[in-house]
């Protein structure tokens, strides 16, 4: 007799992990706390129960990387897909859904099927007698599994607020006005340097300050700033030379360009994944909204026709040092019965959140069934999502520097684009990206057949 699955957690990663597991013929307990404790967000004891957008963000499959996991994640079968399909309203390309319709539909899914039943508890710990477990209890796990799981992994801060600096495509960066080098030509040339003037920097310090800011809710309110990652405009407002004495001083580095004169501000850019298709923002982790962080940041010399493929923020999150404590199957390293999912896993974003717990339940039925299990390549956007939280990131510091992460196209392997279009014209620019995009798209879902098949 096959002993069950226990999945801690009844978000949209553990909803996808139970029935992804169950249809693979193996029996799933799905411990879910609500209603017996609420969050501070949830507002219902639905399960996948979306709290804020009900976009689950593009949904083309041919250009855009989260519309590529929407698809591979159809092609296995994925309860969330199946109920965003069924719960869909009007948004254009992206996929929109009732948010009450959605979370009701994934409910009666898991509680129809004969292999799932779903326990209203608390769970507080990881019984030992529990030999294959999955937790993916999300951002706002409780208090006591929090504490347990520190004491599990050794981490000093599982809950707290993350500072997340912007990521930028490197093939959006003017290497005609930025340079490589590190400081004082120590190591390799690790850095990509934006180099400002007296004028530049003192505008974009008026920029910071003056610019729209996110509002945290009350219960974010509580929760105190990691050491050393303090708001780029928060370091502003202590004074105009702050920042030049911070993350963007321009010491012990000299512009390739114009090596006669000295830089008045620079902004770094630090490799950020094994590729070196994608490049953070040293130090500049931000409360400014979105399309106050587009304005602003590409005000900066070399940036102004930047690419994100992540924007800055600072919210309250729970995730792990994924890249130090688990495995390529989303094993915990030191006890290979625990599996984690969701945004704990470093992940960030419904979709994502959903295909880790995709991958986490296939994996904890192959080893229930005694099968062996390899995750998906990584040109796909499971296997390059995957990879990525479990050891693609390589920014300088290694795992220390982990932060969640968007799937985007950066964390694929590199693909040429066609040199010509159907026409037979020579592709250019745009053009050029978007074939690209096409070329990694294809590959990737073929790809996906091909491990399902496996």
């Amino acid at each position: 007799m096959t002993h069950p699955i226990h999945i801690i957690g009844g978000g949209l990663a553990g909803s996808e992990a139970a029935w992804q597991a169950a249809n693979a013929g193996v029996p799933v307990i799905l411990h879910e706390m609500r209603p017996i404790r609420q969050t501070d967000a949830h507002v219902t004891d639905r399960l996948g129960e979306l709290v804020c957008s009900n976009s689950l963000r593009s949904d083309d499959a041919t250009g855009n990387a989260v519309g590529l996991l929407h698809a591979e994640m159809r092609l296995a079968g994925s309860v969330v897909m199946a109920a965003a399909d069924a719960s869909r309203i009007p948004a254009g390309s992206a996929l929109a859904v009732d948010r009450e319709g959605f979370c009701e539909n994934i409910t009666a899914r898991l509680q129809a099927h004969p292999k799932i039943t779903i326990a209203r508890e608390e769970i507080t710990t990881t019984p030992a007698a529990w030999d294959n477990v999955i937790i993916a209890t999300g951002p706002l796990t409780s208090p006591a599994l929090s504490a347990a799981l520190l004491e599990l992994t050794g981490e000093d801060g599982l809950s707290f607020f993350d500072a997340i600096a912007p990521i930028v495509y490197f093939d959006s960066v003017n290497m005609d006005i930025c340079w490589r080098q590190s400081r004082y030509d120590k190591g390799t040339a690790d850095y990509i340097n934006c180099p400002l003037d007296k004028a530049q920097y003192e505008a974009f310090v008026a920029a910071l300050l003056a610019g729209k800011k996110t509002v945290f809710r009350d219960w974010e309110k509580t929760t105190p700033y990691f050491d050393g990652c303090l708001p780029i405009e928060v370091m502003a407002e202590r004074g105009i030379e702050t920042l030049r004495h911070g993350p963007m001083k321009p010491r012990g580095l000299t512009n390739a360009h114009k090596p006669d004169e000295k830089p008045h501000a620079v902004v770094q850019l630090r490799q950020d994944n094994a590729l070196g298709t994608l490049y953070n923002m040293v130090g500049f982790q931000t409360k400014l909204t979105h399309a106050e962080q587009k304005r602003i940041f590409r005000m900066i010399p070399g940036l102004e026709q930047a690419r994100f493929a992540r924007l800055g923020g600072l919210h309250r999150n729970t995730f792990l040092n994924s890249p130090r404590l688990l495995d390529d199957q989303l094993r915990l390293k030191s006890a290979p019965r625990l599996r984690f999912a969701g945004q704990m896993t470093g992940v960030e974003g419904y979709v994502e959140s959903a295909a880790s717990g995709l991958v986490a339940g296939r994996a904890a039925a192959a080893r229930a069934l005694g099968l062996p299990f390899a995750p998906p390549p990584v040109t796909t956007a499971h296997g390059a999502l995957i990879h990525h939280v479990t050891g693609g990131h390589i920014a300088r510091g290694g795992a220390k520097s982990f932060q969640p992460m968007n799937i985007n196209f950066g964390l694929f392997p590199p693909l040429e684009a066609p040199a010509t279009g159907e026409d037979g014209k020579r592709l250019k620019g745009r053009q050029k990206t978007i074939a690209r995009r096409r070329a990694i798209c294809e590959r990737a879902l073929a790809d996906f057949r091909r491990w399902l098949m496996n």
